[in-house]
């Protein structure tokens, strides 16, 4: 399993607008992508579980994967959007 560590730099966190462009990305790329802050982990593809890991600006997530061409166009959504 493949994975990267992402920086959130949007000022208000992942709230509902940046969750449904992560879950709508997480969706078209064929899932299998999750989402950990601390020690909680959640399917990138469920919106209010995104949003149930209170992710605020500055501070840093992991994202994983086993398909590696998925987890690098989920970076590129991260960056656009975050």
């Amino acid at each position: 399993m493949s994975s990267f560590e992402f920086t959130v730099k949007d000022p208000e966190g992942v709230h509902a607008r940046p969750a449904g462009i992560i879950t709508k990305a997480a969706k078209s790329l064929g899932g299998g992508l999750s989402i950990t802050k601390g020690e909680k982990t959640v399917d990138a593809q469920k919106m209010f579980a995104l949003m149930g890991l209170g992710i605020k600006s500055g501070e840093t997530i992991t994202v994983s994967s086993e398909n590696e061409a998925a987890l690098a166009e989920f970076k590129k959504v991260l960056e656009e959007n975050l």
